[in-house]
């Protein structure tokens, strides 16, 4: 009920004992108040993380949690030589492996065995294309035709037609001749394609240009 509803006679005096009650017990000040739990999280520094003053270089910081002492706890890096408590390191270890169950093979497991076991070998396969063996039966004469259709009619007598008339590669037939009218018109027609493209492509295409120019470069 609010105070204001109450009269002058029902409120209770701030000098009278029912003040206490009077207040409400979710407003009252609890005893950890600021200053106190400040003052409570004020945990001092372990002397062990605090900067060496006997260490002149850097060197491992070995602090284990505060329990009881067991000689299990300190590993056997930093015991010396000499120290009985490397042979139970050793003992522990080896009765740890001799309990440990051994790993069963499961099912899966053991049908990817049998699948590997039946399949046959890399070098049993038979390969998927015939094996291209190199063929150098073009003599000059046939290399003088070449260049005649190739420069007689480029668009015609392209590279890969030429390949399949005389039996060889495309690459051969680029070493043989060239077509710069061909070669131009390809770059014209790639530019009206660069003209199209929007910001995003052309600073994609900008920067696989850079990273080709480093391809052959030392790191």
């Amino acid at each position: 009920m609010p105070s204001s509803l109450l009269s002058h006679s029902l409120r209770p005096s701030l000098i009278s004992s029912d003040a206490a009650q009077y207040v409400c017990k979710t407003c009252r000040r609890n005893t950890a108040s600021y200053r106190r739990t400040r003052k409570m999280l004020r945990v001092k520094q372990d002397p062990s993380f605090a900067p060496s003053t006997t260490e002149k270089s850097e060197h491992i910081i070995y602090n284990p949690p505060p329990s009881a002492p067991n000689v299990y706890h300190t590993p056997p890096k930093f015991l010396p030589e000499s120290d009985p408590r490397r042979k139970l390191h050793i003992e522990a270890a080896a009765a740890a492996a001799a309990d440990a169950p051994q790993k069963s093979t499961s099912v899966l497991a053991a049908i990817a065995a049998q699948r590997a076991a039946s399949q046959r070998k890399v070098a049993d396969l038979k390969p998927i294309r015939p094996i291209y063996e190199k063929k150098y039966h073009l003599t000059q004469d046939d290399v003088d035709e070449i260049r005649r259709l190739r420069m007689e009619d480029p668009k015609h007598w392209s590279r890969l037609r030429l390949a399949e008339k005389f039996n060889c590669s495309q690459f051969f037939v680029s070493l043989c001749v060239t077509a710069p009218e061909v070669a131009k018109e390809k770059e014209a027609e790639a530019d009206v394609a660069r003209a199209k493209w929007g910001r995003r492509k052309t600073e994609a295409r900008e920067a696989r240009v850079e990273r080709k120019k480093l391809w052959g470069q030392e790191a």
